[in-house]
Order: structure tokens, then sequence, then C-alpha cells
């Protein structure tokens, strides 16, 4: 017995995703010997899920398929600071049990593949979202100027401190004559 969810790709998302740009084409023919290229940028967690997932969104949007198409480049994309925090603003739509969404968040990573991972992640625990649903329409970095989300205004401060309310002094010994102070204040 098939259920109707054994048709959507099997796109899952174990371990970190890793950003790919991948540029493809219809196979040249006599009617069209030049046709032109097709750039997309995927977050997936290897080159065949990226592979895969490019030729899912391009038969969306062109009539083009993986028969009668190739991948002219495939390369991962890294991040030019990878040791600085931006801010990320994600636009998305994804298909729950009642419909279908568009949504924008926001995340605070080094790097765009970790804030879609993120993201991904979110998506699942808020909303029960399945990967394979999900589908990524844009990643941009967000100035702090624009963010719009509380959790991530919050970090905007020069001034922010992370107190440790309840600290514990290691003591040598086992047993000692008085109890532990935890307040230093």
């Amino acid at each position: 017995c098939r259920f109707w969810y054994d048709f959507y790709p099997k796109m899952k998302v174990t371990g970190d995703l890793h950003q790919y740009e991948i540029i493809g084409r219809k196979v040249p023919t006599e009617k069209d010997p030049k046709p032109s290229l097709l750039k997309m940028t995927i977050f997936a967690p290897n080159v065949v899920v990226a592979k895969s997932r490019f030729w899912y969104f391009v038969s969306m949007l062109q009539k083009l398929k993986k028969a009668n198409g190739e991948i002219v480049d495939l390369k991962e994309i890294s991040e030019k600071h990878p040791h600085t925090v931006k801010n990320y603003g994600i636009w998305l739509r994804y298909d729950s049990r009642s419909g279908t969404h568009n949504m924008y968040r926001e995340y605070r990573e080094q790097s765009a593949a970790a804030a879609v991972t993120a993201c991904y992640r979110d998506m699942g625990a808020r909303h029960r979202a399945r990967a394979r649903s999900i589908h990524i329409i844009k990643v941009d970095v967000v100035p702090a100027s624009k963010t719009r989300r509380a959790g991530i205004k919050q970090f905007h401060d020069s001034k922010i401190k992370f107190p440790l309310p309840h600290r514990r002094i290691a003591t040598k010994s086992t047993f000692t004559a008085s109890r532990p102070s935890t307040f230093f204040g």
C-alpha cells in the first residue's frame, strides 16, 4: 500500500546542511543549440541530495526534468567570514496539515548554511513541518537595524551581560565544616 507522502522527494536533514550553487540547462538539440542556463542555490546535507533538490525545483519552475537536462556546474559555497555572528533572514514556504504557508524567520548564526539548518530544526519543532515540505525561497544577511524579531533584537545591546547566578566553588575535600556559598553578588 502506497501513501500520498511516499511520492514526495525524500529530503532528510541529517547532520548539518551545506550550501551549494548548481547551474543546469536543457540538453542542447538541433532546435535549441544554446539553451539558457538555470542557476540555483540549494541547501542540502550532501551533493546527491543537492542535485535531486535542484531537479525537483527546476521541474516545478520550468518545463525541464533530469532526463532531458544536464548539470553544468556544481560547487559548495563556503562562508567568507565564518567566525563572525550575523543576523540571517530566511523567507520560506511550507506545507502544513491544513495548507501552504509563507513565512519569514530570523536567526543569529555564523553561516547561511547553519542558519538554514537551525530553521529546519525549528520548523520541525514548532510547526511539525517535515524537511520535504519546506522550500527555502531566500536567505539574506539582515543588518541589526532591520531585524524584526524580539529574540534576535535582544542580542544587539553592546553592554549585554550573561550573569552566572548560582555558582559553586569546587572544594578539595569531600566533607567540609561549612555549607558552600553559591551567591557571589
